[in-house]
């Protein structure tokens, strides 16, 4: 009788993020939170796709090496125009100023995840990209919209989620990429290595 592969006990999101959580929650999977102590690199001279597999990977190493037999997922997103990264504004001044910038325009939002099983001696890491057109944007538009989105803690000043009909014209790639973590891919690589914590969605 073949016994069966080991897996991992559990999946842990090394991540504050309550867009993350939100979205593996979509998936109908079990995890637990525990934030990684790591300073995040806001080191742009290699590209917006190389900063965020960085952060990523930082974030699901610090954890990884704490945690045993667990499935870590770190995760790091940011949006770039032109290449130019736009993180997370440091004042409403210079939010506003994202917005402008990013008024008519497409840019593109990248967010990396990395998974590290150190029991299992498994590591997988990916960069996802969605393109983003925004509506030409008044001044006073934006002032409504960032009353009702606290752009503060979100890269380009913007979230997806709420108001997006005020600023967003389309978008093409995956939404949840946008959100800050693309379960349609991540759930994929889940199924393909028979890592099972409750995925009853993607049955």
């Amino acid at each position: 009788m073949e016994s069966k592969q080991p897996a991992p006990e559990k999946l842990i999101l090394a991540s504050a993020s309550p867009r993350r959580r939100e979205l593996l929650g979509r998936l109908g999977l079990e995890f637990e939170v525990q934030v990684a102590p790591v300073v995040e690199s806001e080191c742009t001279e290699r590209g917006p796709e190389w900063m965020v597999a960085h952060n990523a990977a930082l974030k699901a190493d610090a954890v990884a090496a704490t945690v045993g037999n667990c499935l870590v997922l770190g995760s790091d997103t940011t949006v770039a125009v032109d290449g130019v990264v736009l993180g997370k504004p440091r004042d409403r001044a210079e939010a506003r100023r994202m917005l402008e910038l990013l008024s008519g325009r497409v840019h593109v939002v990248y967010t990396a995840v990395a998974l590290r099983w150190v029991s299992g001696d498994y590591c997988c890491d990916f960069v996802e990209a969605s393109e983003v057109r925004f509506k030409d944007l008044e001044a006073a538009v934006i002032e409504r919209y960032h009353r009702l989105v606290d752009p503060m803690d979100k890269a380009g000043a913007y979230g997806i989620q709420e108001g997006r009909e005020m600023i967003i014209d389309s978008v093409k790639g995956s939404v949840e990429n946008v959100m800050g973590l693309p379960i349609q891919r991540l759930g994929d690589i889940l199924r393909e290595q028979g890592f099972d914590f409750k995925l009853s969605m993607l049955e």
